[in-house]
C-alpha cells in the first residue's frame, strides 16, 4: 500500500512538473540564434540559473510575477517576469551591446569583416536606433544620424549629400542590390523614400569612393539599407510573433500605421511588413526669413486659374501625400551549407508636388509662373532571391548568387499659370542584376573576396500634352530616347591581410565595361545625331591600412578611386532646368574618375571619452557637368511654348572636394552620455576655360550635440541641431539663380542663413510589450530651410508613437 502510494505521488509529480514547468529560450535580437551562458537571476540573486547550448533555461523556481533578470557581457541587460515570458511564447531576445570597434559590418566585401580592420569610414544605424529617432522617410532616418546632409524639394523628397557629392554620385543598395538606375539623374534624387525605416534592421554608410565593390556611382559613398530577416523557430513547434506601431506628428498631421508578423519553423521562417503613410500640408516655423513664408498659392475656379491669398502663410500648401510600402520575405535553410532567400518589396506614392516649383514667381514677382507642377506615383518593386552557401570548398569557403528584378515608374505634370495644356512625361525602368560573391579564407592571414556583376536597365519614356480644358490628348517629345538600355559587366577582387595582430592591409581592383544605347527620336527636335552607342570601361582600386599603435587608438588611411560612366539620363535627357533654361541630349560623354584620400584617427580615453576624426581629398576629372551648349548651331530654342537657353550635360570640368569630419561620445556614468559629430565640406568646380565656382553639392558646415540619459525603460535625449551659413559668393552659380528658395542678403543676394534646432526625444517601455515614444522638435519654432532645399522645414512639432510587440 505504501508503494502504492509513493507510486502515485511520483506520477502526480511528475504530470505537475510536466504541465508547469517552463522553459525559455533566449535568442539574438538580430539574428535570432540562441544565446548560450545567459545568466538568469531574481532581484537579490537568490535564485539563478544559466542557458545552456541551445539557449534554453527552466525557470521554475522563479514565481510567476517574480522579477527576473537576463544578463550577459555581451548584451544589454534585459529584465521581465515568467508571466510575460509565456505571454511572448517563453523567448526573450536580447540586444547586442553598442561596442563600435568588434562591430561587424557588410559593405566592403559583401560579407560579414570587422570593423576595426576597415580604414574606410563607416558609420551605422541599427533598428534600436531607427526606432528610437522615428524617422518619417529612410531620408528622415539620415538625416537624424547627424552625419549625411538632406536637401529636400520637396515633402515628399530627400536627396543626401555625401562629402561634396549627391544624387547619381552616390549609390544606394537595398539587401545587397543597386538601386541607381540608368535614368538616376544629376539634379536631386527621392527615391530613397522608397525604402520603409520600419523594415531595416541595419542601415550602413560608407564614406568615399565604393567602385571596386559597387561599380558605377559609388563616387562620394555608398548607403546600404539591410531589411529585416525571417526568423527560425529553433524549435518543432511554429513561431509566431510581431510588431504594431502608430505615429502621429503635429507638424504636418502625419498619420502612421505599421504592422509585420514573423513565422517560423526549424527550416523555413517568414516576414511580412505593411506601413501606410498620411502627411498633410507641412507647417513652417515662426521665427525666420519672411521670403520662405506662402503667401499666395494658385487654385482652380469656374474654369480659371486664380491666385489666392494664404489664409496661414506658414502652412505649405499644396505639400502632402500617401505613401504604402510592402515587404515580403522567406527564408529555407535545409542544412547548415545552403540558405535561400526571397524578398518580395513594394512602395508607391500618391501624386505629391513639386513643392520648390510652385513657388517660382513670375518675371514681375507678382504672381506664379506654374499652376500645376507634381509628380505622379514613385514606383518601385523588387524581386530579390538569393542562394548562400558557407562550408569549406576547394576555391572558397562561401558563395553567394544574388539576382534581382527591379521595376521603377515615375512621371511629372507640369502646367504654367492660366495656361490650358498640361505637358507629361512619363518614365519606366526594367532592371535586372546578377551578383556572384566569393568568400575564401583559407590562405592564413589573407583573406580574399572577390566576384563578379551584370546590369541590365532598359528606359520606357513617353510624353504627352493634354488640354484641361477640351480633355484633347496629343504625344510630345518624351524626357529620354524610349527603348534606350544601360548595362554593365564587372569583375573584382578584394584582399583583407593580417600583417601583424594590429596592423591590417585592405586593397581591392575592379574593372567595369560598360554599354549605353539609345535611338532618338526626330519628330519634335531636329537632333543634329540618330543615335548614341557608348561602350566604355574603368579600372579602379583602392589601398588601405588600419593600424592601432595602442589599443586605445587606431590609426586609418586609405587610397581609392571612383567612377561614374554617363547613363541614359546624362546622354539623352530634354527637360528645362531652371526658368528659361533646357537641357538637351548629348551623345559624346566618356565617364567621369574620383581620386580619393583620407586619414582618419579614434581615441578611447579610458572607456570614458572617445574622440573620433576624418579628413579627406577628393579629386574628380572629366566632371559631368551642365553647361550651355549649342545644339544644332542653335542657343536657343523653343521648350513647352517658351524660349530657353540651350544646356546639355558635357565633360567640361574638374572638381576638387575636401572636408573634416569629427565625432565624440562621452559616458559620464551608465546612463548619461553625450555624443556630438561636425561635418566641414568645401567644394570647387573649375571648368575648362579656367573658371571656377563653389561646388553646388558640398553641404555647408552642420553637426549635432545630443545630451542622453537611458535605463532599462526610459530614453530620453535633448540634442541641438544646427547648419552654418552659405554665403552669396559661396553659392553655386545654378543657386544663385533660384531666388525664390533663398532669403536675401543686406545687398539683396540670395543666400542660405545659418540655423539651429533645440529638441527633445523620449521612448519608454510601458510593459515589455508596450513601448510610447513623445518627441518634441524645433522647440523654439525656427522657420529654416537645409541649403538648396525648396521645402521650409517643420516648425514645432509634436511626434507621438506607440508600439506593441506580440
Amino acid at each position: 500500500m505504501q508503494n502504492l502510494k509513493a507510486t502515485l505521488t511520483l506520477i502526480l509529480l511528475f504530470f505537475t512538473l510536466t504541465f508547469y514547468a517552463q522553459e525559455v529560450t533566449v535568442l539574438d535580437a538580430d539574428t535570432g540564434i540562441p544565446v548560450d551562458n545567459i545568466a538568469i537571476f531574481n532581484k537579490d540573486q537568490s535564485k539563478t540559473t544559466v542557458t545552456d547550448a541551445r539557449g534554453k533555461s527552466e525557470l521554475d523556481i522563479f514565481s510567476p510575477d517574480e522579477r527576473i533578470t537576463f544578463k550577459h557581457i555581451s548584451y544589454a541587460t534585459y529584465t521581465t517576469t515568467k508571466n510575460q515570458i509565456e505571454r511572448r511564447g517563453n523567448r526573450v531576445y536580447l540586444h547586442l551591446k553598442t561596442e563600435e570597434l568588434q562591430e561587424v559590418v557588410m559593405s566592403v566585401s559583401k560579407w560579414e569583416q570587422q570593423k576595426k580592420h576597415i580604414p574606410q569610414k563607416i558609420e551605422t544605424f541599427d533598428a534600436r536606433n531607427i526606432a528610437f529617432t522615428a524617422p518619417q522617410t529612410s531620408a528622415d532616418l539620415l538625416q537624424n544620424s547627424g552625419k549625411v546632409f538632406v536637401q529636400k524639394s520637396q515633402l515628399g523628397g530627400g536627396s543626401p549629400m555625401i562629402r561634396g557629392f549627391a544624387t547619381n554620385r552616390i549609390l544606394l543598395s537595398v539587401d545587397g542590390v543597386r538601386m541607381n538606375n540608368a535614368i538616376f539623374r544629376g539634379g536631386n534624387l527621392q527615391n530613397v523614400i522608397s525604402v520603409d525605416p520600419f523594415t531595416i534592421k541595419k542601415t550602413e554608410v560608407t564614406f568615399g569612393p565604393g567602385s571596386v565593390i559597387y561599380g558605377s556611382d559609388a563616387i562620394g559613398g555608398v548607403m546600404n539599407f539591410y531589411t529585416q530577416d525571417p526568423r527560425f523557430s529553433f524549435t518543432d513547434s511554429l513561431a509566431f510573433s510581431g510588431n504594431v506601431n502608430y505615429r502621429y506628428s503635429t507638424a504636418n498631421n502625419e498619420n502612421t500605421a505599421h504592422v509585420d508578423f514573423n513565422l517560423g519553423k526549424l527550416k523555413w521562417a517568414s516576414y511580412t511588413s505593411f506601413t501606410y503613410n498620411n502627411f498633410d500640408d507641412l507647417k513652417m516655423g515662426e521665427h525666420g526669413p519672411e521670403s520662405y513664408l506662402r503667401n499666395n498659392y494658385v487654385i482652380r475656379e469656374n474654369g480659371t486659374d486664380v491666385l489666392v491669398a494664404n489664409d496661414d502663410p506658414k502652412k505649405q500648401v499644396s505639400s502632402g501625400y500617401d505613401q504604402v510600402s510592402f515587404l515580403q520575405k522567406f527564408t529555407y535553410k535545409p542544412n547548415s551549407t545552403w540558405n535561400y532567400d526571397l524578398g518580395l518589396y513594394y512602395s508607391e506614392t500618391s501624386d505629391f508636388p513639386r513643392y520648390d516649383r510652385l513657388i517660382r514667381p513670375t518675371s514681375d514677382g507678382k504672381g506664379l509662373r506654374s499652376a500645376e507642377w507634381y509628380y505622379g506615383p514613385q514606383k518601385w518593386f523588387m524581386g530579390n532571391f538569393q542562394i548562400t552557401q558557407k562550408g569549406k570548398n576547394k576555391f572558397y569557403d562561401g558563395v553567394k548568387l544574388t539576382t534581382a528584378y527591379q521595376f521603377f515608374e515615375e512621371s511629372r505634370h507640369d502646367r504654367g499659370f492660366q495656361d490650358p495644356e498640361l505637358y507629361s512625361t512619363r518614365e519606366k525602368v526594367d532592371a535586372l542584376s546578377l551578383n556572384l560573391d566569393f568568400e575564401n579564407k583559407k590562405m592564413g592571414d589573407l583573406h580574399l573576396y572577390y566576384g563578379a556583376e551584370y546590369v541590365f536597365n532598359k528606359v520606357d519614356s513617353k510624353g504627352s500634352m493634354q488640354n484641361i480644358e477640351t480633355d484633347e490628348v496629343a504625344e510630345t517629345a518624351s524626357r529620354y530616347p524610349d527603348g534606350s538600355t544601360w548595362q554593365t559587366l564587372a569583375g573584382y577582387i578584394n584582399g583583407e591581410y593580417q600583417l601583424k595582430p594590429n596592423l591590417t592591409l585592405l586593397s581591392g581592383i575592379r574593372y567595369s565595361q560598360v554599354w549605353v544605347n539609345a535611338i532618338f527620336d526626330t519628330t519634335y527636335y531636329p537632333f543634329p545625331f540618330d543615335e548614341a552607342d557608348i561602350v566604355t570601361g574603368a579600372l579602379t582600386g583602392s589601398l588601405g591600412l588600419s593600424w592601432f599603435p595602442r589599443s586605445d587608438l587606431q590609426v586609418t588611411l586609405n587610397g581609392s578611386t571612383g567612377f561614374r560612366a554617363p547613363n541614359i539620363d546624362d546622354i539623352g535627357k530634354i527637360f528645362d532646368s531652371e526658368p528659361g533654361s533646357v537641357v538637351v541630349p548629348n551623345p559624346d560623354l566618356e565617364p567621369e574618375y574620383a581620386y580619393n584620400g583620407e586619414l582618419g584617427l579614434r581615441k578611447n580615453f579610458n572607456d570614458v571619452l572617445v574622440l573620433k576624426g576624418t579628413t579627406y581629398y577628393t579629386y574628380l576629372v572629366d566632371a559631368l557637368v551642365r553647361r550651355d551648349f549649342s545644339f544644332g548651331g542653335q542657343t536657343e530654342i523653343e521648350y513647352n511654348g517658351e524660349p530657353s537657353n540651350v544646356q546639355a550635360i558635357q565633360n567640361a570640368a574638374k572638381a576638387y572636394v575636401y572636408g573634416f569630419e569629427f565625432g565624440l561620445e562621452a559616458y559620464f556614468n551608465e546612463h548619461l552620455s553625450l555624443n556630438s559629430n561636425l561635418t566641414l565640406t568645401e567644394g570647387v568646380e573649375e571648368d575648362d576655360d579656367g573658371t571656377d565656382s563653389p561646388s553646388r553639392h558640398a553641404a555647408p558646415i552642420f553637426g549635432d550635440v545630443h545630451l542622453i540619459w537611458e535605463n532599462q525603460k526610459l530614453k530620453a535625449d535633448v540634442f541641438v541641431n544646427y547648419n552654418g551659413e552659405v554665403s552669396n559668393n559661396d553659392l553655386a552659380i545654378s543657386e544663385q539663380g533660384k531666388t525664390y528658395m533663398y532669403a536675401s542678403d543686406a545687398n539683396g543676394n540670395p543666400y542660405s542663413p545659418s540655423w539651429y534646432t533645440l529638441n527633445f526625444r523620449s521612448q519608454y517601455q510601458i510593459t515589455n510589450a508596450l513601448k510610447a515614444s513623445v518627441s518634441l522638435e524645433n522647440m523654439t519654432n525656427q522657420r529654416y530651410r537645409m541649403y538648396s532645399s525648396g521645402i521650409t522645414a517643420p516648425g514645432t512639432n509634436l511626434v507621438l508613437g506607440l508600439g506593441y510587440a506580440f
